[in-house]
């Protein structure tokens, strides 16, 4: 399948840093920092470049070639943001197969240099008319190829594959 828009330059960076955003004041709870719902917007709003990079952006759904749907998700938060705080977040692909990709991001504080929280994030590749699980592009399965191999080298993050519970002593 060829696409019927431009796919832009490959970024075989590692890890992935494309994108940039900005805390927005209607993010902040009234505990006085981004709300926690907010994150995962965020991580959504910046997994949209990886999907870029493989082809499968909004682009390719809004010309109904297919969709990506998340199917699980793990955020964890180690700093407060604030309203106005600018933000940088890099991505690494820990796995995939033919349907799926397993990805890992982090978000900091584009100033400071800071973690502010991690999204360890499983997403899939559907079909748009039988909203069923399918295969990647040949060109996606490509690039998707490439990026794993480049970001292979790099550490797995200590927040992958965290569980949840109270940590108890002795």
């Amino acid at each position: 399948m060829s696409f019927p828009y431009p796919l832009p330059p490959l970024d075989l960076s590692a890890p992935l840093d494309r994108h940039r955003a900005v805390v927005h004041p209607e993010w902040i709870d009234p505990n006085g920092h981004m709300n926690v719902g907010y994150y995962l917007v965020a991580f959504d709003h910046a997994s949209d470049a990886v999907c870029k990079q493989l082809g499968v952006g909004w682009d390719y759904t809004e010309h109904k070639l297919g969709m990506i749907f998340a199917l699980e998700a793990h955020v964890t938060y180690h700093r407060e943001l604030h309203a106005g705080d600018p933000l940088r977040f890099t991505a690494q692909i820990l796995d995939h197969d033919a349907k799926r990709v397993h990805l890992f991001q982090s978000m900091y504080h584009a100033e400071a240099g800071w973690l502010a929280s991690t999204n360890e994030l499983l997403f899939m590749h559907i079909d748009f008319e039988t909203r069923r699980a399918a295969p990647w592009p040949e060109e996606t399965m490509r690039r998707l190829e490439a990026m794993a191999a480049a970001h292979k080298g790099l550490p797995r993050p200590e927040q992958v594959g965290r569980v949840i519970g109270i940590r108890r002593k002795g």
